[in-house]
């Protein structure tokens, strides 16, 4: 009885050891052969990138002694070639070893998914000597992804070929009362009439020693949030209302939402807007009530928390709300008509995309689609709403993404790791299912070690626009608002019909340093690979072709950025 081993070993730098074994022979013929050798009896190893074949088949005979007895009863042409294989194999090894290497030894996948350098990305203690040899590995890299990208275009026309573009299935105004029945109680159907943001009057049932923030949620989870309730506290006890003999406090929800997108511009605006004296923001830039508070999800790998009622959100209103109390208590035309001029904006950049809590929360019935979304809540307290929306290239996005939240090891190198190994996951989620499961898969957005999905705008707007109006939607380009702010920003006056500014306090808002600009260490790594940016080109270009559709302008194609 004879068995052939072919087995495949990769082992990756840093001491991680990773196997990547298919042995076939005796009672296990159901491995499939390993997809790196092929099914050719090889052991293959990488030596600066070239692949070599150092050992044939080992064959070795089960019966009598299996240890020292095999091993001599090989034909004399048979061991030498054995311990030669042996020798060198153990030679290159230590010699890469001893020279402190950090390429892979053993050849990886077709997608390098094996050992990443460890920060090939300059460094300002780094010598010129240093700088060449970094360059040197950096167009190595660079070479050996471009001959990977024919595997990589694969998976791109696999998942294009899938593509569609679906209506969905609208819930009906009493299937989001069965899902939310505390919000409905508090928020009402109808608001003040003279506020231009949907305010209304609610009972204050405690007393003057009661602290009305107490167990507002924020408060308890974040503890820079606490000076800002601290100023809450303090303008609290003056801005109630009285009437027989009952304390009233007024309660406000935003005229205006900044919905997204993520290191798109988002920042900025909302810095520049809010210098405007007729908007006033909630007291905390990004309170992502909508997405994840309302489900309990501080940070999701955290797990879920206790959800943050419908009250803890509208407290972060009050200031607002204080300013507009008073202009509806106001004696004179003049303060009133003041007053009522404000606007309340909120600027969670998560509202046009997150969605990741359904699956926890949902009835997971509809081929793995959500049955609601946040705009499903949004409109029906809200179907006047206006929304603005600040998009960028998609493929600049998902780097400028990559280089604000990635902790350690960044580089251009690794980012290309990541995105095709997103790619891989998007394409085996889209083999069986539909394209708006798997953009809001919260598995699958989880598992992807960028966030891919999250410049898919062409799917989140379409299902936004399955509720609210095309004219309720103010959509900017972070490029147009970066070469030139001042007519940005006068199209979102226009949008939201806020009154001029003097000649200081639009100087003041244009000409101030842009928000949230990209670190000075992230600017020392330079951009992303060329063969990547092709890579997530091909990626996004019929998602782009669709936004531009809907929007009727080719500038949201990006094809020239």
């Amino acid at each position: 009885m004879r068995h052939c081993i072919n087995c495949c070993i990769q082992l990756l730098p840093d001491g991680a050891h990773k196997h990547q074994v298919n042995c076939r022979g005796g009672p296990h013929h159901g491995h499939q052969a390993c997809p790196t050798c092929k099914g050719e009896n090889k052991i293959l190893f990488r030596v600066d990138s070239k692949q070599m074949n150092l050992l044939a088949v080992l064959e070795v005979r089960t019966e009598g002694n299996e240890n020292w007895g095999g091993f001599l009863r090989f034909k004399k042409g048979k061991r030498c070639s054995l311990v030669f294989g042996l020798i060198i194999m153990t030679l290159v090894m230590a010699s890469y070893i001893l020279s402190g290497a950090h390429q892979e030894l053993l050849i990886s996948s077709p997608f390098h998914y094996g050992g990443f350098p460890s920060n090939p990305s300059l460094m300002d203690s780094e010598n010129p000597s240093d700088t060449k040899e970094h360059h040197h590995q950096s167009s190595v890299n660079n070479i050996s992804y471009v001959k990977d990208y024919p595997s990589i275009k694969l998976i791109i026309n696999s998942i294009t070929a899938r593509i569609e573009f679906t209506t969905r299935q609208l819930p009906d105004l009493e299937d989001l009362k069965k899902q939310e029945l505390h919000m409905f109680s508090v928020i009402p159907n109808k608001f003040l009439p003279n506020s231009k943001s949907p305010c209304w009057y609610e009972e204050f049932s405690g007393r003057n020693t009661t602290d009305p923030y107490l167990t507002n949620s924020y408060v308890l989870y974040s503890k820079r949030f606490r000076s800002t309730f601290d100023a809450l506290r303090k303008a609290f006890w003056g801005h109630l209302a009285h009437a027989h003999g009952k304390h009233f406090r007024l309660r406000c929800l935003p005229h205006f939402y900044i919905i997204g997108q993520p290191k798109c511009g988002t920042t900025d605006l909302y810095d520049r807007l809010r210098l405007h004296p007729e908007v006033k923001f909630s007291a905390i830039k990004e309170p992502h009530w909508w997405t994840r508070k309302r489900f309990g999800i501080v940070r999701l790998r955290d797990g879920l928390r206790d959800r943050y009622p419908v009250e803890d959100y509208l407290d972060l209103f009050d200031l607002a709300a204080h300013q507009i109390h008073q202009g509806l208590q106001a004696n004179s035309a003049k303060e009133q008509s003041k007053m009522n001029t404000i606007i309340i904006g909120e600027a969670s950049a998560s509202t046009m995309w997150d969605n990741n809590a359904w699956t926890f929360f949902y009835d997971n019935s509809t081929d793995g689609e959500p049955p609601f979304l946040t705009q499903d809540f949004i409109h029906a307290f809200q179907p006047n709403a206006k929304l603005i929306v600040m998009l960028r290239d998609p493929v600049e996005r998902l780097y400028s993404d990559y280089l604000y939240f990635a902790s350690s090891n960044k580089s251009a190198d690794d980012f290309h790791e990541k995105v095709t190994e997103a790619l891989q996951l998007f394409e085996n989620c889209m083999l069986d299912y539909s394209l708006r499961a798997c953009v809001y898969n919260n598995t699958l957005n989880n598992a992807m070690p960028v966030r891919l999905q999250v410049g898919l705008y062409a799917v989140y707007l379409l299902d936004w626009l399955s509720v609210f109006d095309k004219q309720q939607f103010l959509i900017l380009r972070l490029e147009d608002h970066a070469s030139n702010v001042k007519y940005t920003m006068h199209k979102v006056f226009q949008f939201l019909n806020l009154g001029p500014l003097s000649e200081k306090q639009e100087a003041l808002m244009t000409k101030s340093p842009a928000s949230n600009a990209r670190r000075p260490e992230d600017r020392n790594l330079g951009p992303m690979w060329p063969i990547t940016q092709k890579i997530l080109r091909d990626f996004y270009r019929p998602f782009n072709a669709r936004l531009a559709q809907v929007l009727a302008d080719e500038v949201f194609a990006w094809k020239t950025t």
